[in-house]
């Protein structure tokens, strides 16, 4: 086990204001102006201008770095600036950086964004085009020539190897693909708003790279989105009531590769996604009986299961049923799949709305959330509560 004990970062900063752009296949503006815009929503949301900001935060994968944001929005001095890196795995360490900085008194408002034209321009789906030579980059190298070139590839050696332990089939991954349709369909600001699927759908659409079919595949999208972190005390003044950041982890696992750690022992599962769960329960001192939602990273419908397992939500394998029986409310903005790829920032802007009582598929009583980033590769997650 990697950590040992309970982290004193809890309850410590809230997250104040959330913003975004539309979400679309087609932004029609730079990267840098999709920045600016989540950001100024989001400082808008929180009743803060940009001269107040003095942190920024965002992924190693973003085009935008923090002084051409800062200088763009009219943000001045910076105390702080951080990137996290493995893509998706990124988005609740963003929180998370964020939360320490306030903690420590580094930055008092500090901002994490993510934006970018991810189907109008680079499209993560279309795998590895070019890469220059890293000691990151060498175990893909003991994959790309053998044909696994994307990240559904990568994927579908342990979604292969899950459904063969489990003696399930491909419908097993059916299940959340429906769930985060259906979300999606009553949401407006999603790109699937009034599309919702079936079981059937789901099993006549064209296959990717078995056991995967487009239907288990994350869609690609333009858009940015904001999430604004400050102290809790400075957050009860301001307009939004705060969601306070109960616990906030990172983990990554032994023999950990970014999504081809084919040569652990077991690939049933994601130790990545482990560490991060034992870290949150820990610090929070909860256990799975005591979330309301969960709002988990959905690049690929089979590693759905495998986090809800990590987190003990249901035992190894039987997770399919877990989300048939709609056992916890399960990405209630639609998720990846059916509102937008943001690599997981507008998950936690869904689940800071379920805290709210604002989102479009309100749990009544919400009052602690779960969040999870990518995962495949290091990752993080986020426990976050209604203030009081």
């Amino acid at each position: 086990m990697s950590i040992r004990s309970r982290d004193t970062l809890g309850g410590r900063a809230a997250v104040a204001g959330i913003g975004a752009t539309e979400f679309s296949k087609d932004s029609g503006r730079s990267e840098l102006k999709l920045a600016v815009e989540a950001v100024q929503a989001a400082l808008d949301d929180a009743g803060l201008s940009p001269t107040d900001v003095d942190g920024l935060v965002t992924f190693t994968m973003d085009t935008s770095p923090e002084i051409t944001v800062a200088q763009a929005a009219g943000i001045g001095e910076l105390s702080f600036f951080s990137r996290i890196h493995y893509g998706g795995g990124a988005a609740c360490a963003t929180v998370q950086q964020a939360a320490l900085a306030v903690a420590s008194g580094v930055a008092e408002v500090v901002v994490c964004y993510r934006a970018f034209n991810e189907r109008s321009g680079r499209r993560f789906g279309s795998g590895v085009q070019h890469r220059e030579p890293s000691a990151e980059g060498t175990a893909l190298g003991w994959n790309l020539p053998f044909g696994l070139l994307t990240p559904a590839s990568w994927v579908a050696m342990a979604a292969q190897r899950y459904l063969h332990t489990y003696g399930l089939t491909p419908e097993a991954f059916g299940h959340v693909a429906v769930t985060d349709r259906r979300h999606a369909a009553t949401n407006p600001a999603a790109y699937f708003y009034e599309k919702p699927i079936t079981l059937a759908d789901h099993a006549a659409s064209r296959w990717i790279v078995e056991p995967l079919r487009l239907l288990d595949c994350c869609q690609e999208t333009d858009g940015g989105q904001a999430i604004v972190v400050t102290s809790v005390e400075r957050a009860r003044d301001l307009p939004q009531p705060p969601a306070v950041i109960v616990a906030a982890a990172q983990g990554a696992g032994r023999a950990q590769e970014q999504m081809t750690s084919f040569y652990r022992d077991d690939l049933t599962g994601l130790p990545e996604m482990g560490v991060v769960a034992r870290q949150l329960w820990r610090t929070s001192g909860l256990a799975p009986g005591d979330i309301d939602v969960g709002i988990v990273y959905d690049h690929f419908t089979p590693f759905v299961l495998m986090q809800l397992e990590e987190f003990g939500f249901c035992k190894p394998g039987e997770a399919a049923d877990f989300v048939a029986a709609d056992t916890l409310p399960l990405n209630t903005h639609g998720g990846q799949l059916g509102e937008a790829y943001l690599h997981g920032m507008n998950g936690m802007a869904e689940a800071v709305r379920q805290l709210r009582g604002t989102s479009v598929n309100q749990i009544p009583g919400a009052a602690r959330t779960l969040v999870t980033a990518g995962t495949g590769v290091p990752t993080s997650g986020l426990i976050l509560g209604a203030d009081g």
